[in-house]
């Protein structure tokens, strides 16, 4: 059995066993509505929770990859103090419901810290969601520390890491999800060079979005 046929074992045996009562319960008592409904609702949790293998567009040990599926929101350069201690170059990838919502290592790394923080549900989108409810994994690689944060939208009501401190991650191996509509921002060296501009629709472990600066950290 694959790891991603694993993680979809994980995470969706109660949403589709529901569904499948919902659809057999309808087809029995002749609701076709009901069941038609549940065929539905089955369609779009599939179509959520797929996962598919990626590599990478472009490949090159000083490239970064996205750690998400989504559109690029935001592209700035802000304070990071839970894991990098300073100024960060910040890349935000804004996810739809419609996206890939897997979150994968930007370059091998190992997991050296979790930081669950408490927060709200304001639409993923929006500039208040820098305080939504968030996950922040530290991550050292060779050229230094950076990090990647969860964090929950309007949506979005579930933060999965399934990685824990210590673990060893290669490009692009998975490590996470959020559940319904969120957002995923990551954390660089702030002379790192964004390969990417707002607007720009990337996918997780394939899109290269940023590379490393000239001197290693």
């Amino acid at each position: 059995m694959t790891r991603a046929a694993i993680i979809s074992l994980r995470e969706v045996p109660a949403i589709v066993g529901g569904l499948a009562v919902l659809i057999v319960a309808g087809a029995w008592l002749q609701w076709y509505w009901l069941a038609a409904s549940g065929a539905l609702l089955l369609l779009l949790v599939g179509n959520f929770f797929r996962d598919p293998d990626r590599q990478p567009e472009t490949a090159g040990a000083n490239l970064l990859l996205a750690p998400a599926d989504g559109r690029i929101r935001k592209i700035d350069v802000v304070d990071e103090p839970l894991f990098l201690g300073g100024k960060a170059l910040r890349i935000s990838i804004f996810l739809s419901v419609l996206d890939v919502h897997v979150q994968r290592s930007p370059c091998a790394a190992e997991v050296r810290a979790l930081h669950y923080v408490p927060g709200r549900f304001v639409p993923a989108f929006s500039p208040a969601a820098d305080e939504n409810e968030s996950n922040l994994v530290g991550l050292q690689t060779a050229h230094g520390p950076i990090a990647v944060t969860q964090m929950t939208g309007i949506l979005a009501r579930r933060i999965v890491c399934w990685s824990k401190v210590g673990d060893a991650l290669l490009a692009g191996e998975r490590f996470g999800l959020i559940k319904f509509g969120s957002r995923v921002d990551m954390y660089l060296p702030p002379d790192s060079l964004a390969l990417v501009a707002v607007g720009r629709q990337v996918y997780g472990g394939q899109t290269a979005v940023a590379r490393w600066p000239e001197t290693p950290q």
